[in-house]
């Protein structure tokens, strides 16, 4: 077994503590932080078992590396709040960003750790969660790196994370994972747009009909990803806005993502209000609901 080391987390969402809880099996000590969040990550972190330090310096000081794991359009915020943190370590801390943001963004990151004398990767994880020890029924997801310290991050992999560097600059990680995730999230969202728009002309089940007649593969992709996207919609919102950004806000590509994220926008505040009173979440649930067997 390799020597361990400490890992910092920032971010207390499904993503981060499951790769914390992941890290910490295989034998790093894993410290995160609470600060400004409620009872249901504190529930998270204290059954991944993951150490919770009391402030910044506390968070950095001993890390060797320090992910960042939370939504995109808090990405830039939390790599300012950090930065005196990490020019304080006794460690050398390398700055990993690991957020769903585009490369403009992640370089205007990456020059707000500069002036720490911190390495910093840029890092993008493509798939879901890693499971725990006890359940490994999903497939764990892929950790992609680039910039001139990418190869730091490989030690990860003694751990139990899967890292693929990149041949790449700051940026190019960020935009694998824009082109990744632009074409599964922006299918879900064209097909939840239209799932409601069908059901809106009462053409539900003719449209059902001839998907299960000519198209069952994408049938059973949209079974699985659009019901599974209602609950978590406002956690998309600023993901498709960095697409969007990505692909050019006034290019036809990012204006289609910039409705993809009002979409979401939608569905989230519809979720936020009682949750069945969604337009796009009650039509979904009746158009994949109608195939099934009783």
């Amino acid at each position: 077994m390799s020597e361990s080391i400490t890992v910092a987390i920032i971010g207390t969402g499904e993503m981060g503590t499951a790769i914390g809880r992941r890290l910490r099996e295989r034998g790093a000590r894993v410290i995160t932080s609470l600060a400004g969040r409620g009872a249901a990550s504190a529930k998270r972190v204290a059954s991944a078992g993951l150490e919770v330090a009391g402030n910044d310096d506390a968070l950095v000081s001993d890390a060797s590396m320090v992910l960042s794991i939370i939504p995109p359009g808090n990405a830039l915020a939390a790599a300012s709040a950090i930065a005196p943190a990490l020019a304080r370590a006794n460690s050398d801390p390398a700055f990993v960003d690991c957020n769903a943001v585009a490369p403009e963004t992640v370089r205007q990151i990456a020059a707000v750790i500069a002036p720490t004398g911190r390495a910093f990767i840029d890092a993008s994880i493509m798939g879901g969660p890693p499971s725990s020890a006890l359940n490994a029924s999903n497939r764990d997801p892929r950790i992609y790196a680039s910039g001139p310290d990418a190869a730091r991050l490989t030690i990860l992999r003694d751990f139990g994370l899967d890292i693929a560097p990149m041949d790449g600059p700051i940026g190019a990680a960020s935009g694998l994972k824009m082109c990744y995730a632009g074409i599964g999230k922006g299918l879900t969202a064209l097909g939840a747009a239209l799932i409601e728009a069908a059901a809106r002309e009462g053409l539900s089940a003719a449209l059902r009909a001839e998907l299960e007649h000519s198209q069952p593969s994408l049938l059973e992709w949209l079974t699985r990803r659009v019901p599974d996207m209602m609950p978590k919609a406002y956690r998309w919102i600023a993901e498709m806005e960095e697409i969007s950004s990505f692909l050019g806000t006034r290019q036809p590509g990012g204006i289609m993502f910039e409705g993809a994220a009002r979409l979401f926008e939608r569905i989230a505040a519809d979720f936020e209000n009682g949750g069945r009173d969604s337009r796009v979440a009650t039509q979904a649930e009746k158009f994949f609901s109608s195939g099934k067997k009783g």
